[in-house]
């Protein structure tokens, strides 16, 4: 990668003013990377031709405006020889480097121990391949900037960690059978999307269900449902059509939601038939 002017502002992302936790530790990182570039005895200018990114990011992620990527820690720790003391700075950025709403979703995911999930007008986040997120976030208006863009899908990618996790939540998704018709970003990416989406139905902790369009009754059309459960027995659930679409956790609440989603899931397709349905559809595609 060059030090050209439009190379400088690709490694990271602006700080949010209203994040203020994210902006502390943005602001002690840069300090640290600072003490660390005079401590070698380099000039700004110096230090970002090392590392290949330009001195004007070089003095926006030490003055604690910019939110530097991993591989701008990695190329530093290489250069200063801090044998693996700024590379370990990447895990403080975990925290901080997505939005604070986007921070409060995952960290509420990371914690469940199931999640219910009915989808009306796009596929769920955490069913879509990163081509999906991309071709999906440029139909929004007004548009992201590039930098938006980047850090919005790096946010919904990092968020897929779930399927990862050990031991494993429950995941129950209901889609309505039109979010996987709609090509978004084209043939290609909805065919790779449907692929991707083959793959995450089969883990064993998955339940996925399609609502068919000519359903007569269906119980969802108040909108999206979102329910998370955890271990120590709490729930927080959101729907579009209940309690002015805010976030609830009181019991007799959640239990309005509960029963909207499991009457939903009994009114979709069987998981078996909801597979075959992608199937289907990539044999049209």
């Amino acid at each position: 990668m060059g030090v050209d002017s439009d190379s400088t502002e690709e490694p990271g992302w602006d700080v949010d003013p209203e994040d203020e936790q994210g902006a502390a530790v943005v602001a002690a990182l840069g300090r640290q990377l600072k003490a660390w570039r005079e401590g070698a005895g380099m000039r700004a200018a110096e230090f970002g031709a090392a590392i290949q990114y330009g001195e004007d990011l070089v003095r926006k992620v030490e003055a604690g405006k910019r939110i530097p990527r991993p591989e701008y820690l990695d190329r530093a720790d290489e250069v200063l020889n801090a044998s693996g003391r700024i590379a370990a700075m990447k895990e403080d950025l975990l925290s901080v480097r997505y939005p604070k709403r986007i921070r409060a979703l995952a960290k509420m995911e990371d914690n469940a121990v199931e999640i219910g999930a009915y989808s009306n007008h796009n596929i769920h986040g955490l069913l879509q391949n990163e081509e999906y997120t991309r071709a999906l976030f440029r139909t929004w208006r007004p548009a992201y900037t590039p930098d938006e863009m980047e850090r919005m899908v790096a946010a919904r990618m990092a968020r897929q960690s779930i399927f990862q996790r050990s031991p494993a939540p429950t995941l129950s998704f209901v889609q309505e059978a039109v979010t996987l018709r709609r090509p978004i970003g084209g043939t290609m990416v909805k065919r790779r999307q449907l692929e991707h989406l083959l793959h995450v139905v089969d883990l064993p902790n998955v339940e996925f269900q399609v609502m068919p369009t000519d359903r007569e009754d269906h119980a969802g059309m108040g909108g999206l449902i979102h329910i998370l459960k955890f271990a120590d027995g709490t729930a927080i659930g959101r729907s579009d059509g209940a309690f002015y679409g805010r976030p609830v956790s009181d019991p007799k609440q959640l239990r309005i939601l509960e029963l909207r989603y499991g009457i939903i899931r009994a009114q979709a397709l069987s998981p078996r038939e909801s597979r075959a349905f992608i199937e289907e559809l990539l044999g049209e595609t």
